[in-house]
């Protein structure tokens, strides 16, 4: 592995295993409905993250200079949205064991990656990054894909695995209000974090 595939390969892990809209579905799931059930959704955000990456990373391939452009606030917007999701799961209440009967689907979780603002960030920085200014685009849009999503898999059952550990904890309303401040001051740092890179990258222009 040079030292190209390794940098994207380590970028691509951080960002899949921090908190985010896609692991705090998958620690909720897992708590609700354990690890098994949760597998579709993870399957879901893995290939689906990959096969978004690899659509996002041939078309900013071609549109460097619009990326330019639009890169800060789509950054600004997605980072406003996960501050908003994190105080949100904060004041969280109870997982819910009534009416709602299944998780997301394996279909649902690949949509959901072309709304998914820190997924957006995330093509955006890694187009930026690792697509080559020039030259062919298809063979290194593949490469990213491919490592994205196998990169990718690992992160995600692990969230899925830890909100399956945590469903008996859960039931005390004090665990649960401790997980609930935690997720919600990590997916707060994460925002902060990606809206300070991207003002790093705009200042160094």
């Amino acid at each position: 592995m040079d030292v190209i595939s390794l940098a994207l390969a380590t970028y691509i892990l951080v960002m899949a295993i921090t908190p985010g809209p896609n692991n705090v579905l998958l620690a909720a799931s897992g708590v609700n409905y354990g690890l098994r059930r949760t597998l579709p959704m993870m399957l879901g955000i893995a290939l689906g993250g990959g096969f978004h990456c690899f659509v996002s990373m041939l078309m900013f391939g071609h549109l460097f200079e619009l990326m330019a452009v639009i890169r800060l606030p789509i950054a600004v917007a997605g980072c406003l949205y996960l501050l908003w999701l994190a105080w949100h799961i904060y004041r969280a209440s109870a997982p819910e064991t009534g009416e709602q009967s299944r998780p997301l689907t394996f279909m649902q979780m690949v949509l959901f990656q072309w709304v998914n603002p820190k997924a957006w960030v995330m093509m955006l920085n890694m187009a930026a990054l690792f697509m080559p200014a020039a030259g062919p685009v298809m063979p290194a849009a593949a490469l990213i894909g491919i490592t994205d999503t196998l990169v990718s898999l690992p992160c995600v059952l692990l969230w899925a695995w830890l909100g399956d550990r945590l469903r008996l904890a859960l039931q005390s309303p004090r665990h649960l209000q401790l997980f609930n401040t935690l997720m919600g001051v990590s997916l707060a740092i994460t925002a902060a974090w990606l809206l300070l890179d991207e003002l790093r990258l705009l200042l160094a222009v």
